[in-house]
């Protein structure tokens, strides 16, 4: 794993600093990431991938959360240079991974794509991408299916790393910032669907968590 921005326990911004969505006044604790931050942690991402980069490369979008990320991500990556001082083809694909039902795992992991879909991926240089790793059960399960397909290499990156005692200890190639064991929203990341259009990633209020409750 490259270096990562490791955020502490108590970490965060009052929210009386930030121009926020008035629909979520009182659905937030703190901001824990500012947007700026999160778009300059993008780019040096972009250049740690581009650094490592001998092939043309087939980045896969992790749907529905990962859809912000994965277009700042791209936007910076076309601007990088591979190892040959070389621009670096892209092409992408969009994936909907479950393992879940309801609050179990079934063991299996189900991905959006066809069968023709994923034997595309041979001999290519596959670059997954995600918006947070929290047990990492789902992210290796999905490894070891694409490996079936003989990718020549598949690698990951997420914008951010869940430090919880429920981890499997997988760690993705390049994350943007480990943060506690707290529940996160913004910045693309749901609760229920909710927060996705607030910029900054915070942690949710317990109001927050009543109010859009299921």
């Amino acid at each position: 794993m490259t270096q990562c921005i490791d955020i502490k326990d108590n970490d965060g911004y009052d929210l009386e600093n930030f121009v926020l969505p008035t629909h979520y006044a009182r659905d937030l604790e703190r901001v824990l990431i500012p947007y700026g931050l999160i778009r300059d942690r993008i780019e040096k991402l972009a250049a740690d991938i581009a650094a490592d980069c001998t092939n043309p490369v087939v980045a896969c979008c992790v749907l529905k959360g990962a859809h912000g990320f994965f277009a700042h991500l791209m936007e910076s990556l076309k601007k990088q240079k591979d190892r040959k001082a070389e621009s670096i083809p892209l092409s992408f694909e969009f994936i909907k991974v479950k393992s879940y039902e309801n609050t179990e795992s079934t063991g299996n992991v189900y991905i959006s794509l066809s069968e023709e879909d994923m034997k595309s991926f041979k001999g290519k240089d596959l670059l997954i991408c995600e918006d947070i790793i929290d047990t990492g059960r789902t992210m290796v399960a999905l490894i070891e299916k694409l490996k079936k397909y003989e990718p020549a290499s598949i690698r990951v990156v997420s914008l951010l790393l869940k430090k919880t005692p429920r981890s499997n200890q997988y760690v993705p190639e390049y994350v943007g910032f480990a943060i506690p064991d707290l529940f996160v929203v913004g910045y693309c990341l749901d609760y229920n669907e909710h927060f996705r259009d607030l910029d900054h990633i915070a942690v949710i209020s317990e109001h927050g968590k009543q109010a859009y409750a299921v």
